[in-house]
C-alpha cells in the first residue's frame, strides 16, 4: 500500500492532516495551533485534589476543567523515587537531569492503597495517557515515557525491552548489546519495531534527542507551579510521521511553506532518504479539494456509509459502545446464492469497518452485526479477514470470533475523543428553523457582492468559490449567468466549485487565495 500524508495549514484556525492509503482516506486529524488542548504524551506538574479510596485512585488538577484520573496501578513501582526527584527539581535542589547518581527508593507495594503513598495537596509529575473525553478529564500516569522514532525512553528504570514484532533471528540480542553500551545509567528503553536492522548511529541519535527532552523536563520543573505543562508532545503531523513513517510513504504534501520546511527538516532526522517526498503545494484550489479529500470526507462520515458494491453500513454511537449494522443493499439482486453473496458483502464490509474505526478514531467496544453466515468455514474466513484488516491499526485492539448470533465484537483503545464531522446541512431556505423567511435571491446577492468586489479591488484577479450545484447553475444554459456577468463587468474572473461548502455558501478570493471581504 502506498501511503500519502496531506497537510492543510493555510487557515490560522486549525491544521488538518489526512493519511491516505492507495488514495483512500484512512485517518483524519485536526490540530489548533497555540491551543491549550491536552494531548497524549504531554507532561504536567499536577496537584492532588482528592483521593478516592474506594476506586484506589486520585483526582489530579492539571489545568483542565475536569480533574485528571490517576489510578494506583498507574503510579508505577518506582513512584517514590520519581516523586522525590520531582520535589527536588521544583525546589531547585536537583542540579542535574542525570539519574546515574540519584538514590532510588524502594518499590511501592503492587497491591497497596492510594492513601498509603499519596496525600491531598501533593505536587506530582504526571503524563497524559488518554485525552479528555465527553465529561471525563484526562487519564494520567506517573510512569513517564518519552517516545522517539526508534526508542522509548523510560526514566528510573534499568530494563531494555523489545517490541514483540521484532522476530528476526539474533536481532533482539544485537539491539540489546548495542543499547547496553549507549543508554545512560538510570534510564531504561523500549525498542520499537522500526529499530530492526538500524545502525548504532541512528539509535544513538534518537536516544540523545530523548535525553534532551528529559533535560527539558528537569529545566522546566525548576520553580514550576501546579497545572504547568513542563513538556508538550510533538505537533500532530510530526507525531504521525514519527509513528507511521515507513518505506511505503510516497508523498507528503503541505500547503504552508513554513510548515513544509519544518517537516522536511524533521524528515532529515528520522528518515533522510525520504526528504525528497515532501512537496510544497502552490495550487489555486485548496489542497484537500485538489486531491479529492473533501469529497471523501463527505462520503465517509455520517450515519450511513455506502460501499462500491452497493452494500452499506449503518453506524450508531452510544455512550457505552458503537454499533455497526451491515446491509447488503443492491447486492441482494446478485445471481449468487445467499451464502456466497453474504460472504462477499461481509468481507468487503470488514475492510470498510476497519477503515472507519481508524478514520473516526472510534474506541471502546464496537459491535458489528454482519449478515448471517451458515457455514463455520465462512465465519472463520470473516474473522480472519477482520483481523487482517485491523493489523495496520496502531491503536491496541482485540477482535473476537463471531458469536452464535453472527456478531463480531472489537475492543479498541480509546485515547482521544472520536472524530465527528457533520455531513448533513441545514435547509438553505429555512436554516433548519422550519420556517421560510422572505429573502433576496442568492444569485442577485452574489451579483451585488461581485459588483462591490470589482469596485473595491479593481486590480485583483477575483475567483468566486461556490457549492458545485451553484457552479453548475451559474454556468449552464445560453446565455448563462456567467456569460451575462462577463458582459456586465467587462473583466475576467473565475468561478470554481468547492465541495466542502454548504449549499448556498460562497466566498471571493484573490490570485494568492487570500479571501476578499467587503
Amino acid at each position: 500500500m502506498d501511503n500519502e500524508l496531506v497537510i492543510s495549514a493555510t487557515s490560522n484556525e486549525e491544521v488538518r492532516i489526512a493519511l491516505l492509503g492507495d488514495g483512500k482516506l484512512l485517518e483524519l486529524h485536526k490540530e489548533t495551533p497555540g491551543s491549550n488542548e491536552f494531548s497524549v504524551g504531554d507532561v504536567y506538574l499536577g496537584k492532588v485534589r482528592k483521593l478516592a479510596v474506594g476506586l484506589n485512585a486520585a483526582f489530579v488538577h492539571v489545568g483542565h476543567e475536569k480533574d485528571g484520573f490517576l489510578h494506583y496501578f498507574d503510579l508505577g513501582p518506582q513512584f517514590l523515587t520519581h516523586n522525590n526527584y520531582t520535589k527536588r527539581c521544583v525546589e531547585g535542589k536537583q542540579n542535574t537531569a542525570a539519574l546515574s547518581a540519584f538514590r532510588k527508593e524502594k518499590d511501592i507495594d503492587k497491591s497497596g492503597k492510594i492513601d498509603e503513598v499519596l496525600k491531598q495537596g501533593y505536587d506530582i509529575l504526571v503524563q497524559v495517557v488518554k485525552e479528555p473525553i465527553s465529561t471525563k478529564g484526562p487519564r494520567l500516569t506517573t510512569e513517564i515515557t518519552l517516545a522517539g522514532r526508534y526508542l522509548v525512553l523510560v526514566p528510573f528504570s534499568d530494563r531494555i525491552s523489545m517490541s514483540k514484532n521484532i522476530r528476526k533471528n539474533g536481532e533482539k540480542e544485537r539491539l540489546k548489546r548495542l543499547l547496553e553500551s549507549i543508554v545512560p545509567k538510570g534510564f531504561g528503553v523500549i525498542v520499537r519495531t522500526v529499530a530492526e536492522d538500524k545502525k548504532v548511529a541512528q539509535l544513538d541519535a534518537d536516544l540523545k534527542e530523548l535525553v534532551k527532552r528529559w533535560r527539558k523536563i528537569h529545566k522546566n520543573l525548576n520553580g514550576a507551579k501546579p497545572a504547568t505543562r513542563v513538556l508538550g508532545e510533538l505537533n500532530k503531523s510530526s507525531s504521525i510521521l514519527r509513528d507511521v513513517m515507513n518505506a511505503s510513504f510516497t508523498s507528503i504534501k503541505v500547503d504552508n511553506e513554513e510548515m513544509a520546511n519544518e517537516i522536511r527538516d524533521y524528515i532529515k532526522i528520522i528518515s533522510p532518504e525520504k526528504e525528497s517526498i515532501v512537496k510544497y503545494y502552490k495550487g489555486k484550489a485548496s489542497l484537500f479539494e485538489s486531491v479529492g479529500i473533501e469529497k471523501q470526507i463527505k462520503q465517509s462520515f455520517g450515519r450511513n456509509v455506502t460501499m462500491k458494491s452497493g452494500a452499506y453500513l449503518v453506524i450508531e454511537h452510544t455512550e457505552a459502545l458503537h454499533v455497526v449494522d451491515v446491509n447488503s443493499g443492491n447486492t441482494a439482486k446478485s445471481k449468487d446464492d445467499q451464502e456466497t453473496n453474504a460472504l462477499r458483502v461481509n468481507l468487503e464490509s470488514a475492510e470498510e469497518v476497519a477503515r472507519q474505526l481508524r478514520l473516526r478514531d472510534m474506541g471502546g467496544i464496537i459491535v458489528i452485526d454482519f449478515i448471517d453466515l451458515q457455514k463455520s468455514e465462512n465465519r472463520r474466513k470473516l474473522h480472519n479477514k477482520m483481523r487482517e484488516c485491523m493489523a495496520d491499526d496502531k491503536a491496541k485492539h482485540h477482535v473476537l470470533a463471531p458469536s452464535k448470533f453472527g456478531l463480531i465484537q472489537i475492543t479498541r483503545q480509546r485515547v482521544r475523543p472520536q472524530m465527528t464531522i457533520k455531513t448533513a446541512e441545514a435547509c438553505p431556505s429555512c436554516n433548519g428553523t422550519g420556517e421560510v423567511q422572505a429573502s433576496v435571491l442568492i444569485i442577485d446577492e452574489m451579483e451585488r457582492n461581485m459588483t462591490a468586489m470589482m469596485d473595491k479591488f479593481p486590480d485583483a484577479s477575483i475567483t468566486l468559490e461556490v457549492h458545485p450545484f451553484l457552479e453548475a447553475f451559474l454556468k449552464k444554459g445560453y446565455p448563462s449567468v456567467n456569460m451575462k456577468w462577463l458582459v456586465k463587468f467587462k473583466k475576467r474572473y473565475k468561478i470554481k466549485a468547492a465541495t466542502s461548502y454548504t449549499f448556498l455558501e460562497y466566498h471571493f478570493f484573490d490570485h494568492d487565495r487570500n479571501e476578499l471581504t467587503l
